[in-house]
């Protein structure tokens, strides 16, 4: 089951149906430890979401990058080779993982242009997710209405598909499961790039190493300067003020949220020790 949550968490408490108070998003964040995002592209991440990736570094969390292609048709120039280019972007995509402190980045090396949906794909998500058993699950809203690159389209579905219920369903995928790449519960998935946000991650204090993040990915931004990117995005912050009354915040990163239910027991649910919170973890194995 997938419930939709709505935009941040609020002050005011709110109970479920036994009559619990519901953790805030913030409070539920402090108890995740794992990220996982996935995109079309090399420089999608960083432009959608690389002040959420550096806030979730900075809480201790692992946070891994997964690109579907190497980004091959990304210029104009008629005279550089898809396969120069993909390592140039390849390249560029790790630099930038290193600014925002990502534990790894993979590159499954498919074709500017061309991602299918298809079960291999969908396949190949659910494989990741088992394996790096995320909390958060960062990918394009591959739904949105209008104008929407088809690599985006295309990764978003799978993702979504992968997530739910596949990854977590032992008989999705039966080999995986035999081989022991068993099921996985991602609690939340955050849609970048849609429409229709309803939840928003303040950025201000991550804005610069976004902003070096995507510098990193010098083939697609052309003789950009590091103060001129910092100026423009502050001067627009500034005018904005619709924008700055949507989210709450000065620079903020939206996305439309989803969380998924992690029943006890289930197949996939994380065990108690498994949701104990990053800081507690570590304090433990420095006792240790």
């Amino acid at each position: 089951m997938v419930t939709r949550v709505a935009k941040k968490a609020a002050s005011t408490d709110r109970r479920s149906k036994d009559g619990k108070r519901e953790l805030t998003v913030e409070e539920k964040w402090a108890t995740y430890s794992r990220a996982l995002i996935i995109t079309a592209h090399p420089d999608d991440a960083e432009f959608l979401a690389g002040g959420t990736m550096a806030k979730m570094c900075g809480m201790g969390w692992q946070v891994t990058l997964a690109v579907a292609t190497s980004g091959d048709k990304g210029t104009r120039d008629v005279n550089l080779r898809p396969q120069e280019l993909a390592a140039i972007r390849e390249a560029e995509q790790r630099a930038a993982a290193e600014v925002l402190g990502l534990h790894r980045v993979i590159f499954w090396g498919m074709p500017d242009g061309w991602l299918q949906e298809s079960a291999e794909l969908r396949g190949m998500v659910v494989k990741l997710i088992r394996q790096l058993k995320p909390d958060v699950v960062v990918t394009w809203d591959g739904f949105r209405p209008g104008f929407n690159h088809t690599d985006h389209r295309v990764i978003g579905r799978a993702v979504r598909d992968a997530l739910y219920p596949a990854a977590h369903d032992p008989h999705y995928y039966a080999e995986m499961t035999r081989a022991g790449i068993g099921p996985w519960r991602t609690a939340e998935l955050l849609l970048a790039g849609t429409n229709e946000p309803d939840y928003h991650v303040d950025i201000g204090p991550y804005l610069e190493k976004k902003v070096d993040a995507i510098l990193c990915h010098k083939s697609q931004i052309e003789a950009r300067d590091r103060e001129e990117m910092l100026k423009g995005w502050r001067a627009a912050a500034k005018r904005n003020k619709d924008r700055r009354k949507q989210t709450g915040y000065d620079f903020a990163e939206s996305f439309k949220r989803m969380e998924f239910r992690r029943p006890p027991g289930a197949p996939g649910t994380p065990s108690p020790a498994d949701s104990t919170p990053v800081a507690a973890r570590k304090s433990r194995a420095r006792q240790r």
